[in-house]
């Protein structure tokens, strides 16, 4: 990051306005000639600018501007204002064409039939339609069951192989927890028969 100030024009206009530093200072601190700035305190440059505090963003303490303006050769300087910018990816729900639509039932029957272990939820979220349309596709009490085709998601760009991978191993490991869960509660309860 460059060491002027965010708006350096409109900076230099409140500087002028409402400091008693020298133009000098202020040309050093917005990255600006001098001779701008006393056409800024002539009013001939820099009409119609609003001035910018630059105390308010956070770029100038008033400790620094005191301090510059009892020592004329004391240059501002400006504090770090790095701004942290995360890099986290949002998922955007991407647009299906008309066209597609009609073969999300098909995929979530597909789904069903190849990945039976895949909640309904789960099934809902990827293809995108609502759980009781999966639901009902399940329960075979879709309205418009007799006529869908099982068709690979995947191969209709509905979503990733990834997102399908995923999608299984999170069904795995949630099989292997109730399986687990089950046989804790049979051994809780053979040890309670036995006693």
């Amino acid at each position: 990051m460059s060491n002027a100030p965010l708006m350096p024009m409109a900076t230099a206009v409140w500087l002028v306005e409402n400091t008693i530093l020298t133009f000098s200072q202020i040309a050093k601190f917005c990255n600006l000639h001098e001779v701008e700035i006393q056409g800024i305190a002539d009013g001939e440059v820099a009409k119609g600018i609003k001035a910018y505090n630059p105390i308010i963003s956070g770029q100038l303490s008033r400790e620094e501007i005191e301090l510059s303006s009892k020592d004329e050769n004391r240059p501002l300087h400006i504090k770090n204002t790095d701004i942290e910018i995360s890099n986290t990816e949002k998922t955007i729900k991407k647009y299906v064409p008309l066209s597609k639509r009609q073969d999300k039932p098909d995929s979530s029957l597909w789904l069903i039939r190849q990945h039976n272990m895949l909640k309904d939820s789960q099934i809902a979220k990827l293809v995108g339609v609502t759980k009781n349309s999966v639901t009902s596709i399940r329960n075979k009490s879709y309205w418009n069951y007799n006529n869908l085709n099982p068709k690979d998601p995947v191969a209709l760009n509905l979503f990733t192989q990834k997102d399908l991978i995923e999608a299984i191993e999170k069904a795995e490991r949630r099989i292997k927890r109730e399986k687990k869960v089950k046989e804790r509660a049979k051994q809780t309860r053979e040890v309670s028969n036995n006693e």
